[in-house]
Parts: structure tokens; C-alpha cells; sequence
């Protein structure tokens, strides 16, 4: 019986200390986790979520022109329509992501959810999502309705920039 006791408790004692050098340490996890965190930071740096206070200082003051369209910004720019529960939505937002990325500092990309900014998407008609507005810097926004190629939306967001 003290065989068994002493076979078993040499066990457990090795499987303690594999288990112990096998787990990453709490440490290691919150690292992980904090890049993981920063890193979807970055994807999205370029992509910025648009209120509809910001929506008047960036794009257009409907205060100031409330029947005509009067463009703000510096740059020409794209503005995603969107909702968390929509799957076509989720699709296009990595394609979105990627134009930003690719046209950083030539246009600026914006996205609005519908859900939380009614009375924006009211203000554009937003009855099915995504839509997305293409704003160039001079003439009128053109709305795109459903989810594009990403080589349909470099297209579109190119056209901006002529």
C-alpha cells in the first residue's frame, strides 16, 4: 500500500509541475490580450464612428445649409451605413478597413451606425444597409445600397479622387 501511496503521490507531483511549465502565466495572458486589443486598434484607426454632431463639423452643417448640401471636409470621403446585427454589413467592414487603409490621407472614411444615429440615417434615407455615401469634394454624395466587392469599392472610392 505505501508503494501505491508513494507511485501516486510522485504523480501528481509531476503532473503538478508539467501542468505548472505548460500554462502561460496571467501575465503572459493580459500581454496577449492588450496586443491582440491594440492591434484591431490599428486596423480600425482609419475608420472613425461618426455622431451627428460630427457629422455637422466634418462633413456638412445642416444647421447652417439645411437645403443644400454645403461639403465640410478636407478631403473627399466615404461614409459606411451600418448595424452590429446586419451581416452584409459585417462583411463589407474589413473591405472598408482595407480602403481606408489604402487611401489614408487622401480620403477620409467614416462610419455610422444606424442603430445608435437615427436621425442621421434619416437624414440620408437609410432604409437598407449597408449603404455607403461617396462624397467627392466638389458636386453632390452618391449612395451605393448593399454590400460591394472590395474591387468595386476601390473603384468608386479612385472616382472620388479624379
Amino acid at each position: 500500500m505505501k508503494k501505491y501511496g508513494l507511485l501516486i503521490a510522485a504523480m501528481l507531483l509531476i503532473m503538478t509541475s508539467c501542468n505548472g511549465a505548460s500554462r502561460p502565466s496571467q501575465q503572459t495572458k493580459t500581454t496577449t490580450h492588450e496586443q491582440q486589443q491594440k492591434e484591431k486598434e490599428n486596423k480600425t484607426m482609419n475608420v472613425k464612428e461618426l455622431t451627428l454632431d460630427e457629422f455637422k463639423q466634418k462633413v456638412m452643417n445642416t444647421d447652417l445649409h439645411p437645403n443644400d448640401w454645403v461639403f465640410e471636409g478636407q478631403r473627399p470621403a466615404l461614409i459606411d451605413f451600418y448595424a452590429t446585427w446586419c451581416g452584409p454589413c459585417k462583411m463589407t467592414a474589413p473591405r472598408v478597413e482595407q480602403i481606408a487603409e489604402k487611401y489614408a490621407g487622401k480620403i477620409d472614411v467614416y462610419k455610422v451606425d444606424v442603430d445608435k444615429q437615427e436621425e442621421l440615417a434619416a437624414m440620408f434615407g437609410i432604409q437598407s444597409i449597408p449603404s455607403l455615401l461617396f462624397i467627392p469634394m466638389k458636386g453632390k454624395p452618391q449612395m451605393s445600397v448593399g454590400a460591394m466587392s472590395l474591387a468595386d469599392l476601390d473603384r468608386a472610392v479612385a472616382g472620388l479622387l479624379q
